[in-house]
């Protein structure tokens, strides 16, 4: 099978190598995924330039990057029912600490990680199912339902915070969020969002809160964090819920506890690939169910042929883009 792969870290251009590699074989309990798609997020970009604190060399002596992807399953491992072999799949932590991700053709991976894909849904949007939508899924629904609550999400213009948009609006919830620039907020206001704000506002939590007309935030996504958690505390109502899965800007905040504690707030730190199997779970049917209402808008910038993977790395490392990042097999 053709496959990207890396022995090192370093700039994209220099270790990744499109090679040909031995197709493998599902084991016991385990899928074979031909791969039509395979998604580039920036958590691959980091791990593939050694970005991960305290990570010095690759965990593995050769690494197919890419979490996420989606195709048709080929063949099954002892234990699988055959009737899965055709079906079209999405692939979840494709990649998280297993040395063989999606820059493949081929993937074979615990049949739970290949989860059918609605008709519905084409194999380039499935490429984008397994980190940025079940991410947004989880940040906005994973405490329960949100309908008839005002919701906060921050960087509405990206693909995780445009996809929480959706999902919070499509469950009928009252959206704010927060970008910057002409086109992320055209971007997030076609989303759903009631109300879209400038997050570089000097006075952001007075503009929240005119927006909502005085009523104070039930549920926050937040992608920043330590930068934000300030203002969080100005805005968020008592027994409120903040639900963080980034905070690039600042990795080491100090939080304003007495604030929080007398609003009784609790703070849940996301990361998708750790989901407790119930809680992936009630993900998985959330996800399921909105792209069978046709809910979801999953934006893709570009898509690229495999051998193109370096390119899209150096794409996605930039920031520069509209969009998710897939590419063909």
């Amino acid at each position: 099978m053709r496959a990207v792969s890396y022995t090192h870290f370093g700039p994209a251009s220099e270790v990744l190598t499109l090679e040909d590699l031995p197709t493998p074989n599902p084991a016991a309990g385990e899928v074979l995924v031909r791969l039509v798609t395979s998604g580039v997020n920036p958590s691959d970009i980091r791990a593939r330039a050694g970005g991960r604190p305290g990570v010095t060399k690759p965990p593995f002596p050769k690494i197919i990057p890419h979490s996420d992807g989606a195709g048709v399953i080929e063949a099954v491992g002892e234990g699988i029912d055959t009737v899965r072999v055709g079906e079209r799949v999405w692939i979840w932590n494709g990649q998280w600490q297993r040395p063989f991700g999606t820059a493949a053709e081929y993937i074979a991976l615990p049949s739970a990680q290949a989860v059918a894909l609605p008709e519905n849904t084409s194999f380039t949007q499935g490429a984008v199912l397994g980190i940025p939508a079940l991410t947004a899924i989880h940040t906005v629904l994973g405490a329960g339902p949100v309908a008839g609550k005002q919701v906060l999400v921050s960087g509405g213009g990206g693909t995780v915070g445009r996809l929480a948009i959706q999902i919070a609006a499509a469950s009928g919830a009252k959206v704010i969020t927060t970008c910057h620039g002409e086109a992320d907020s055209a971007a997030a206001k076609s989303a759903g969002a009631q109300a879209v704000l400038d997050y570089r506002s000097p006075t952001l939590a007075d503009d929240i809160l005119d927006a909502t007309g005085g009523t104070l935030i039930d549920h926050a996504v937040e992608v920043e964090f330590g930068q934000n958690i300030d203002m969080l505390a100005k805005v968020i109502c008592e027994g409120g819920r903040i639900v963080a899965y980034g905070s690039a800007r600042d990795m080491t905040p100090t939080l304003p506890f007495y604030p929080l504690m007398f609003k009784a707030v609790s703070i849940d730190l996301a990361l998708i690939y750790l989901l407790r199997d119930q809680e992936r779970k009630i993900a998985v049917e959330n996800l399921t169910r909105l792209l069978a209402q046709d809910a979801l808008d999953l934006r893709i910038s570009e898509t690229m042929p495999l051998s193109d993977c370096a390119k899209a790395h150096d794409i996605v490392a930039a920031g520069d883009r509209a969009g998710s990042i897939i590419l063909t097999m």
